[in-house]
């Protein structure tokens, strides 16, 4: 399938992106901005290594009008290795097809007149499109003083997703909002706080918030007087990844040879929090603890990755989950039987076990009107560094045991005594 060919008489604009969880490289993208038309060298390892040559067309609004990807998956078996994904949006609907070796498959969605823009989890020129799609967006629906948009006013589009099998899920919502002390301006500049953005401008950054769908939690773009995307921090959602743009143009090319190659030979990178339980028996009572375990990665913990005096969903992804088959009492707090969620406030001092009574829910869901209580627990300094964020449960003598918390450095523990004290 031949893939669109960018208009060669706008003056092109080159730039990168590279995004890194801790000390890892996950994404390196390369772009060409002409006009409408963006195209984009990007590849990904998330964990799997996919390579992806973009063009997206783009309609008046800011919106995707064409979108044609070609995915290639190196650890995919050959017939799924490579495949073609062509969106084209307009007349109310977004059509959507995908094609492999294995045929093509059609879908249609309806998009209700919204603007439609397009989602990869790693692929930040397409998150650069979010937020000047929202800004020209709300310049017609939500004017503010002197035409512009004021901070907090919250801009509404449509997503639809590459790497997901599209049949099962339709498009997703997705949210735009400058953060307070900023503004998108009329002129189609971003005015605000002047902080010196990743690619060395100065004047005219802002911050602009954005939450969607497949995102648990919030992001936040900052964004130059150009409508460039600067930076990203995902530090408030499930992937606390770091953005960075680059006015170099990286070579994706010989990083994709290196990261497919390491690969075949060692696998897929580290997952970023895998999903673990841990068990045991406390007296006559099971204990059962489900949880993620993100990793370390070279990052500062306390205090940084994990803020001092607020709450921590103490883990990754879902909530933390504590079951027991009769009731506890956990620092000295009266647990009943049943599930419930586990989360921590750490502070400079000290830290607090929460334990909340819903369960189930993400873990930055955090509901604090639902809390049964909190109690703070005992921190020690590990006796190695821990990469992985690790809980366990420990049966001691006469009905008792303990919960640690333990991650690079810290160990948090609690006691544990089966109802009515220890027998």
């Amino acid at each position: 399938m031949t893939l669109l060919v960018a208009c060669q008489t706008a003056p092109a604009k080159r730039y990168g992106f590279i995004t890194m969880l801790g000390q890892d490289t996950i994404s390196v993208e390369s772009v060409v901005r002409r006009g409408k038309t963006l195209e984009s060298e990007e590849v990904d390892r998330f964990p799997e290594v996919r390579i992806r040559h973009t063009v997206v067309k783009l309609d008046d609004d800011g919106g995707i009008g064409h979108l044609e990807m070609e995915i290639h998956t190196p650890s995919e078996p050959s017939r799924q290795r490579d495949r073609t994904v062509v969106a084209d949006v307009g007349h109310g609907q977004v059509h959507l097809s995908k094609t492999d070796s294995s045929g093509t498959v059609n879908r249609d969605f309806p998009t209700g007149g919204s603007l439609v823009v397009a989602h990869v989890p790693q692929m930040y020129s397409l998150y650069e499109l979010y937020f000047a799609a929202a800004r020209k967006q709300a310049e017609r629906s939500k004017p503010g003083v002197g035409g512009g948009v004021a901070a907090g006013n919250a801009v509404q589009l449509r997503q639809f997703y590459i790497d997901r099998e599209f049949d099962r899920f339709p498009l997703g919502h997705a949210t735009v909002t400058p953060v307070a002390g900023t503004k998108m301006e009329g002129n189609g500049k971003m005015g605000g706080n002047g902080e010196t953005g990743g690619n060395g401008k100065v004047e005219g950054n802002a911050k602009v918030d954005i939450v969607h769908d497949w995102l648990a939690g919030t992001g936040e773009a900052t964004m130059d007087s150009d409508d460039d995307m600067v930076g990203y921090s995902g530090a408030r959602t499930t992937y606390k990844v770091r953005v960075k743009r680059l006015d170099t143009v990286p070579d994706v090319k010989s990083i994709a040879a290196y990261w497919a190659a390491k690969e075949a030979a060692g696998g897929r990178v580290r997952s970023l929090s895998v999903r673990d339980t841990v068990r045991a028996q406390i007296g006559n009572t099971m204990v059962t603890i489900d949880y993620g375990r993100p990793l370390m990665r070279g990052r500062t913990l306390l205090g940084d990755l994990i803020p001092y005096d607020r709450v921590w969903r103490t883990g990754a992804n879902a909530a933390t989950q504590l079951t027991t088959s009769g009731a506890i009492k956990l620092g000295g707090m009266k647990v009943p039987a049943g599930t419930c969620s586990l989360f921590t406030a750490p502070h400079a001092s000290g830290v607090d076990l929460i334990v909340n009574k819903e369960h189930g829910e993400w873990g930055t869901d955090y509901n604090g009107s639902r809390d049964l209580g909190s109690v703070r627990m005992t921190s020690e300094t590990a006796a190695a560094p821990v990469e992985a964020f690790t809980i366990s449960v420990i049966a001691g003598d006469h009905g008792g045991g303990k919960l640690v918390f333990e991650w690079g450095s810290f160990r948090w523990i609690a006691p544990i005594e089966v109802d009515g004290g220890r027998r």
